[in-house]
């Protein structure tokens, strides 16, 4: 006789939401550690796993308002995951926008033309003075 371990109760759909929930907070936390050590590889890594994270825990939130309340908890957790969200979301566009100026000035988009489409450099064709 083999002795098979026994079934894992079911979660209750609190449980469930409790479960989802805690994944995202702990794919906040460590998308927040990786910024701060600046590890791209796993900022990119635990950006996408949030991704996923905040995925299923839409799906389950959303079948358990519809199914009934949510409990009071399980909703102010949900509210602070949501505004620590939008804060990563506003800071990683100030640091795109800041990184795109600095972009601009390093490398401008329009490089003034230094010749014309015969090759030879386009000057000023009225003599040899400098205009201001």
């Amino acid at each position: 006789m083999s002795a098979s371990p026994p079934p894992s109760p079911a979660l209750t759909p609190q449980d469930e939401l409790e479960v989802t929930l805690a994944a995202v907070e702990a794919r906040l936390t460590a998308l927040g550690v990786a910024l701060l050590e600046s590890n791209a590889p796993e900022i990119d890594a635990q950006a996408s796993e949030l991704h996923r994270a905040l995925a299923r825990a839409v799906e389950h939130f959303s079948h358990a308002a519809r199914n009934g309340a949510l409990p009071a908890p399980l909703r102010e957790r949900l509210m602070r995951a949501s505004s620590q969200v939008a804060a990563q979301r506003e800071s990683f566009a100030r640091a795109t926008a800041a990184l795109d100026r600095a972009i601009d000035v390093l490398m401008p988009s329009e490089a003034p033309a230094l010749y014309s489409a015969q090759g030879a450099a386009e000057r000023n064709r009225r003599g040899g003075s400098l205009q201001a």
